[in-house]
């Protein structure tokens, strides 16, 4: 998910533009300011951060802000706790940011554990003005933030100790926890009263990176453990005293309301406590039933009578497809101009390219389907307070949404950010809508007269018919190319629903009419041809959002099957080609990138078992350079991979262990597009699957052989939760292309 810059669903001011910051090795207090936290402390140090407050000119004094809270906390027992402000979901962020904090603080990383940060204006991030996470963005944006925590908790624990041996700090030596200046010798624990009385520094010296002993290397994961042995809990694993789960009826049409309905055989099953009419989202309507576990509560809506109107979506997704065709003919909104008359420059080529694309609506489908737990304070019928447990992306957008619906002050919603079993972009909704819908539960639950804490727990059914999806697109691309194979124009037309019109993120990243994430990855014409680019954002009532890479699940796909198309079309090999048009100094990192993949995979040097072929694609999402070879054939008329080799440029790499499984993973991920059946259809405004036999990912017998290596960079990290998706598509198309002499022109593959 690509988010650049706000806080408009949190009402505030955005923070830096989230561009990297250069590492001078030297941190300074900009716009936040590092306190001591006493009363956290519990015999130690506590270091947070204030809430970011920007005073106007002219302004009325405000109340005092609220407290802040901790990022690191180190104990007498020398335990130092750090605070991840982010959502951990797999993506590795609970021990990579831990990493950054505890190499600048020299702790003894065995010592060190992670905890996630509930919502908090000190966690938001330092770049978006909101604590959220989504766009690869966790280790971009707070790398050099959790390296000053440390440095400036480490000079507190220098300072202490000077002052105790009444020595020049410039004497102590820091190491694996421990303090020592000639025969001097004390642990952070030990030093840890003391430093926190002292005042934080303003200023501090970040290590030269050739000091780092923990940042680079393969580190296994805090929270590897816990999830083996099941002791870390998820969202889902949240058990309340006194808890009941519900779940929900919802219309089976986007929209749909609840005509009538019977509850009789709903509450005649035993655990059922109670049978609600409650609002879901889109402004519909649905039925809660109410029990003492997930299962009555389940059995008991299976025997629900509701009688549905018949109102809401009538949409199809094949309908949309042919109107999407038609409006590819016509003139759309520009994207990107270019320049001449490149139309003019195509219909006068001695050779054309000329394609329609197609991709289908896409369910997020995580591990762990959508839940939340919220424990109510009650006062005269009332919610007077509430807290939250949930594996929410948005953690500010959430709490603000629940409050709203509560009819509460933020401040009086504490959301604890739990573990989530993937999410994909799907916990990062800008409505909050199944947040918002449990609220609502509760709200009529509490008006009941209960007062009990209440779970709302989605199916996996629930999950893929009743959710949001990555939007259904049509590419158009016509290429002129004159006799010598040289591309002399391209003209292209996307179509598809905007995520972000009508929300807080329209007037940021929508602009001049056109919904920046879906020309990304292609409109920034990499390869410098003549492409001119127009959109078409048609209104559809299917609700649509974000997807793990958002539009480069479908932009990277276009651009490098026509880059090798064009690439043959001229009689040049498919790396060469793109060799020939990446600028040396402009995209020296898919260069880089490129070649060390080419270079791992033997590509042009080994030859590969009969009946198999290469493919080729390189692509840059959220700042990062993922470059594919593949080594595929075709079993059984289905394609199979036997090995993929990766090369990645994503800047300074924190964990190589969790860098090699995120691009492994997302690799196996963005698979799961081209397999047949993985396609959310609507039919008549509903979706037709239903589960993972009727949207099928990809099993362990799918899964090839994923050698990863990264470009060596000195730079700020870049994201890597996403990069790897988009181009393993196009790759393996590319690879098809040899061995059938077809093209495919649309995700999933069609081999027939």
């Amino acid at each position: 998910m690509r988010i650049r810059g706000i806080e408009a669903l949190a009402g505030g001011q955005a923070g830096n533009s989230g561009e990297a910051r250069p590492n001078t090795g030297v941190a300074t207090l900009d716009r936040r300011s590092f306190l001591k936290l006493t009363g956290l402390a519990g015999g130690g140090l506590a270091l947070g951060v204030a809430p970011l407050v920007q005073a106007q000119e002219g302004a009325k004094p405000k109340a005092p802000p609220p407290a802040p809270q901790a990022f690191l906390i180190i104990a007498p027992d020398n335990t130092v706790t750090v605070a991840v402000n982010r959502l951990e979901f797999g993506q590795g962020v609970h021990t990579a940011l831990p990493m950054a904090l505890a190499e600048e603080l020299d702790a003894d990383w065995r010592n060190v554990r992670a905890t996630l940060a509930p919502a908090g204006d000190p966690y938001k991030d330092p770049g978006f003005g909101m604590q959220m996470t989504g766009g690869s963005t966790a280790l971009n944006h707070s790398f050099q933030q959790y390296r000053e925590l440390g440095a400036r908790a480490r000079a507190m624990l220098v300072a202490a100790a000077a002052q105790q041996w009444k020595v020049d700090p410039a004497s102590c030596k820091v190491e694996q926890g421990v303090v020592t200046s000639g025969s001097h010798r004390a642990t952070f624990g030990e030093l840890a009263p003391a430093a926190m009385e002292l005042p934080v520094p303003q200023r501090v010296t970040l290590k030269d990176p050739s000091q780092f002993r923990i940042v680079g290397k393969p580190t296994p994961r805090l929270d590897a453990r816990g999830k083996m042995d099941a002791t870390t809990p998820f969202g889902i694993d949240t058990h309340l005293k006194g808890m009941v789960v519900a779940v929900v009826a919802r219309p089976p049409r986007f929209g749909g309301k609840v005509k009538s309905f019977s509850a009789d055989k709903a509450r005649a099953v035993q655990g059922v406590r109670g049978v609600l009419q409650v609002p879901v989202d889109r402004g519909g309507s649905g039925v809660a039933v109410i029990a003492s576990g997930y299962w009555p509560a389940k059995m008991g809506r299976d025997a629900l009578e509701i009688q549905w109107e018949d109102a809401g979506s009538k949409v199809s997704s094949q309908a949309l497809f042919d109107e999407y065709a038609r409006l590819a003919g016509q003139p759309g909104t520009v994207a990107r101009a270019g320049s001449g008359d490149i139309g003019s420059a195509i219909n006068g080529a001695a050779r054309k390219i000329e394609a329609d694309f197609r991709f289908p609506y896409l369910a997020h489908a995580p591990m762990e389907p959508l839940n939340c737990t919220l424990q109510p304070e009650v006062a005269g019928g009332k919610v007077q307070s509430v807290k939250v447990w949930v594996g929410s992306q948005f953690q500010t957008v959430d709490q603000a949404a629940v409050a709203r619906t509560l009819g509460l002050a933020p401040d009086k919603v504490v959301l604890n950010t739990m573990m989530a079993g993937g999410g994909f972009g799907r916990r990062a909704v800008p409505t909050s809508d199944y947040i918002v819908e449990a609220a609502n539960v509760l709200k009529a639950w509490v008006a009941a007269g209960h007062t009990e804490p209440l779970k709302v727990v989605w199916s996996r059914e629930d999950d893929i018919r009743g959710g949001y999806y990555r939007p259904l697109h049509l590419h158009r691309a016509r290429i002129g190319l004159d006799a010598q194979g040289k591309v002399v124009g391209w003209q292209h037309t996307i179509v598809g629903q905007s995520i972000l019109k009508g929300t807080p993120f329209e007037p940021f990243m929508v602009k001049n009419g056109v919904d920046a994430t879906m020309t990304e990855g292609i409109v920034e014409n990499d390869y410098d041809l003549p492409l001119q680019m127009s959109v078409h954002h048609p209104q559809v009532d299917v609700p649509v959002l974000w997807w793990r890479s958002v539009g480069n699940t479908h932009t990277a796909f276009v651009k490098e099957t026509l880059a090798d198309e064009m690439a043959a079309a001229s009689k040049q090999d498919p790396v060469a080609f793109r060799l020939a048009r990446l600028d040396e100094k402009k995209h020296a990192r898919h260069r880089a990138a490129l070649q060390l993949a080419v270079d791992k995979s033997g590509y042009g040097k080994r030859k590969l078992s009969k009946g198999h072929a290469w493919g080729v694609a390189v692509h840059e999402s959220f700042n990062t350079v993922v470059a594919y070879v593949v080594d595929v054939s075709v079993v059984k008329g289905e394609p199979r991979v036997h090995r993929v080799t990766a090369g990645v440029h994503a800047n300074r790499v924190v964990n190589p262990m969790s860098a090699e499984a995120q691009i492994q993973g997302a690799c196996i991920f963005g698979l799961a597009m081209t397999k047949p059946g993985f396609a959310i259809e609507i039919e008549n405004g509903a979706v037709k699957n239903s589960n993972f036999p009727d949207y099928p990912p990809p099993r362990i017998t799918d899964a090839p052989v994923v050698d990863v290596f990264f470009v060596p960079s000195q730079e700020n990290p870049t994201g890597l939760g996403e990069p790897g998706v988009p181009p393993i598509a196009p790759a393996v198309a590319n690879a098809l292309f040899t061995l059938t002499g077809k093209r495919q022109r649309q995700l999933p593959f069609v081999m027939a």
